[in-house]
């Protein structure tokens, strides 16, 4: 709006129009989205979950809370960086001119990278046209041509290729050579390219922002391995992102205020399992502290009525999430050992090589192999993501906001069906054991490597026993 005006005829003095302009933007803008936010979440949801069958070892609830809860992360990120965008235009409205100006006519090209990583080259031209009413029902006047250039990767088959990311892969996993000779492309790799091109093709459409090219080229490979006695292997090559969810008031009663209170953590994982205590969770008392905010707003007269619907659906979806921690329990990203598979792979039912939660996992940096399992599910446009717990334990310094390994250098090394019937915390001893007798059923590891021993870092300490003073005999009386 401010841009338009910018050249427009010289408007009156004395009455600030572009601050009434920029508060109707903002007033629309913000009305328009939460309007829109249930029905964007809802469509997106059906989306997502469409395909899938029922399945008793996937906990459907859980799986769409997270997805419910993640868009409209996404979209209240999206608000407030927009506001922002916004805000910035006002603090950089150049005064106007006292005298008219010339028209800007001619090319003006522009060569940038864009926030994505894309070099993106621009030309506009202007020239000079008719009358306003005439240009406007002109299709010509106003013309745009895009052309975005994205080349989709090849899957890694070979041994030489796997090991331009990790030399020693062949030493680790001496058997691997031989399964590479009959692997298969899972048909998840070229799914999740697909998703990743339909993804740039509707933002490029609409003009939004595109998938960065880091995200783009996060994956090396995903292959379909099978031993000589029927073991199946999901075997991936990526980068690792980190996740910071997940909350158990059994092991972990208290949790930070900053998460507790935020609009943005989720407190559930993919695995999750029945209460054990009637301690309360912790995230509970936030939702709690959000509600009755809202409920607040809800009663004032001065709230508009979009912003009044918008509210009514955040209060039932926070009573939902209330009524799940009052009940289960999840894996904390801090503090327990996972990784994240995207969610159409655990709730396919049709591919036998497809991860589902809980299924067992190693992971795989330089010489390091980490026991884990399958505990969240993540996007469908991007793989390699781990807990907090598992990113700082490669790599110390990574955080919520900090990868651990930006190059595609992990290897995940998942075993599909090989997840326990009956879920329960987190058994870092048993998760250990596991791990070692599947790759015993692949192969086993090279000579002098093991496998990480985890230290349970909620574990409550065993009661210290004093030590007991023996009795001591009173001295016999001489006869």
């Amino acid at each position: 709006m401010g841009n338009e005006n910018a050249n427009s005829t010289k408007r009156q003095r004395g009455f600030p129009w572009f601050g009434v302009g920029f508060l109707v933007l903002v007033c629309g803008f913000i009305g328009i989205l939460f309007t829109d936010i249930p029905a964007k979440v809802n469509r997106s949801l059906k989306a997502l979950m469409q395909s899938r069958q029922p399945a008793e070892e996937v906990d459907r609830k859980t799986i769409e809370l997270q997805i419910e809860q993640r868009l409209r992360a996404e979209m209240e990120i999206k608000l407030e960086r927009e506001l922002a965008e916004i805000r910035q235009q006002n603090t950089e409205q150049e005064p106007e001119p006292a005298t008219p100006q010339p028209l800007p006519l001619g090319p003006v090209s522009d060569v940038r990278k864009l926030r994505s990583g894309i070099p993106f080259k621009t030309e506009v031209v202007f020239e000079q046209g008719g009358i306003a009413s005439e240009e406007r029902v002109n299709d010509e006047s106003y013309v745009a041509q895009y052309t975005l250039k994205l080349k989709l990767p090849a899957a890694a088959t070979t041994i030489s290729d796997l090991e331009k990311a990790n030399p020693k892969l062949s030493k680790i996993l001496p058997s691997l050579p031989g399964l590479l000779e009959k692997a298969e492309v899972s048909k998840w790799y070229n799914k999740l390219y697909t998703n990743k091109s339909e993804r740039v093709r509707r933002d490029a459409n609409a003009l939004n922002e595109l998938l960065t090219k880091h995200n783009i080229y996060d994956c090396e490979t995903i292959l379909n391995l099978k031993a000589a006695n029927g073991r199946k292997v999901f075997f991936m090559q990526a980068e690792m992102d980190v996740v910071s969810d997940g909350s158990d008031g059994d092991r972990l009663p208290v949790m930070p205020d900053e998460i507790v209170n935020s609009t943005h953590y989720q407190p559930f994982t993919s695995y999750g399992w029945p209460k054990k205590t009637t301690t309360p969770n912790p995230m509970i008392a936030g939702l709690e502290r959000r509600i009755a905010s809202a409920n607040t707003e809800l009663a004032a007269a001065a709230t508009p009525v979009e912003r009044k619907t918008w509210l009514k659906d955040r209060i039932a979806e926070l009573n939902r999430y209330i009524t799940d921690l009052k009940s289960r329990s999840y894996l904390i990203a801090e503090y327990d050992p996972f990784i994240v598979i995207s969610v159409n792979l655990l709730t396919d039912r049709s591919d036998p090589y497809a991860p589902k939660v809980g299924d067992y996992a190693v992971v795989i940096h330089g010489e390091t192999l980490y026991p884990c399992i399958v505990g969240d599910g993540g996007p469908t446009f991007k793989v390699g993501e781990a807990s907090l717990r598992m990113a700082k334990e490669i790599n110390p310094t990574a955080s919520p906001y900090s990868r651990p390994v930006s190059d595609l250098k992990i290897t995940y090394v998942i075993f599909p069906g090989s997840a326990e019937e009956k879920k329960g915390p987190p058994d870092l001893k048993v998760w250990r054991e596991k791990c070692q007798a599947l790759l015993t059923e692949i192969g086993g590891l090279g000579e002098n490597y093991t496998l990480h021993e985890w230290k349970d870092l909620l574990a409550k300490p065993e009661p210290v026993v004093p030590p007991v003073t023996p009795a001591v005999e009173p001295p016999v009386a001489p006869q």
